[in-house]
């Protein structure tokens, strides 16, 4: 579990940085009805104690989806605003595939299952599944209940490609990227960190939108979103400092000084005062929690001696595309790779 350390500035001393609540809880007070916390738009990255209070509130995240390439979109017909689920996805993939050769590009990127790609399919995509089926950190089986979700998805971006299913084992993340930059294919599956390599390469009209999958409700899904940076008030602080620190917080999140330097450090908050970022992927992320959509949440986090794991399904994924296993070949990784890796990690 990630460790807290103890920062003072000037007279407002007692804020932590916390990344793990049950090792500090004891030190953290809750905020529960403060007007700090109060200033938030989502509660999805903070982090609650068995007892239902907060104790740490995550102040900035990283998020990943699907990005598009607005121009090659409306080049096939299309605005992002066509895409509201899966099934609306899957037509419109599905239809520039029918017409490939007509437009010059293909549906999506190549989803790469090389070690500088695989991650992103194994990792990130996988959360998908978890998600849905609500794995948490006591988990130490799963059903697979939500895999039909992974399977959908998956097929879509490999049988819409700019390359065949069976060259994945060797396609790279850097492949990848450059099909995208290329001009090669509308969609690509990366996170927010891509966008000024995006932008750099000549790219200038990008939207990223949820992974849709085929759950249930999906349609009120936003990005997949998650930190491993919260803030903490200390609990064996006096009332003054506590206090002191409360408001210290609240004038970060809420003043133009504040909120410029968080922008100008840390990107997005998910505080109702954020100031917009030059990045346009966390300004989609945003807009969609401002929306009500929900946010899809890190359960990949949870994965059990996570590179074992991940190589189990990679090595699955890789069979199946090539014609070489079926479905069930993954469902097996997935599903008895956790049981078995949650033991090995946890000695049982």
């Amino acid at each position: 579990m990630a460790a807290c350390c103890r920062k003072r500035r000037n007279n407002f001393p007692q804020d932590l940085r916390c990344g793990s609540v049950e090792t500090w809880k004891d030190y953290c007070l809750a905020l529960d009805g403060t007007d700090f916390l109060n200033e938030m738009t989502t509660e999805d990255f903070n982090l609650k104690g068995e007892d239902g209070k907060t104790y740490c509130a995550g102040y900035c995240y990283e998020a990943f989806g699907i990005i598009v390439n607005n121009e090659l979109l409306a080049q096939a017909g299309y605005t992002v605003a066509d895409i509201t689920d899966f099934a609306s996805l899957k037509a419109v993939a599905e239809d520039i595939t029918a017409r490939k050769d007509e437009l010059g590009f293909a549906a999506f990127t190549s989803a790469g299952l090389d070690a500088s790609s695989s991650w992103r399919f194994s990792g990130h995509l996988a959360n998908m599944p978890l998600y849905y089926e609500g794995v948490n950190a006591d988990s130490a089986t799963i059903t697979g209940e939500a895999l039909d979700c992974y399977k959908n998805i998956w097929d879509l971006y490999i049988n819409n490609s700019v390359v065949e299913p069976s060259t994945l084992a060797t396609a790279t993340g850097d492949q990848s990227k450059a099909e995208f930059v290329e001009k090669k294919a509308v969609f690509h599956q990366q996170g927010t960190w891509e966008y000024a390599g995006l932008t750099e390469a000549g790219l200038t009209d990008l939207t990223m939108i949820p992974i849709y999958c085929g759950a249930d409700g999906e349609a009120e899904a936003g990005l997949c979103c998650g930190t491993e940076n919260c803030w903490a008030v200390n609990a064996k602080a006096s009332k003054a400092d506590q206090e002191a620190t409360l408001e210290f917080l609240h004038w970060v999140v809420t003043s133009d000084a504040g909120t410029t330097m968080m922008a100008e450090q840390f990107g997005p908050i998910p505080f109702k005062n954020a100031k917009e970022s030059t990045n346009v992927f966390f300004n989609d992320a945003n807009a969609l929690m401002a929306e009500g959509k929900y946010t899809v949440t890190w359960a990949f986090n949870y994965t059990p001696n996570v590179d074992a794991w991940r190589q189990g399904v990679v090595d699955a994924l890789i069979a199946y595309s090539a014609g070489n296993a079926e479905w069930t070949a993954v469902e097996t990784a997935f599903v008895n790779g956790w049981e078995t890796q949650w033991a090995i990690q946890n000695g049982g």
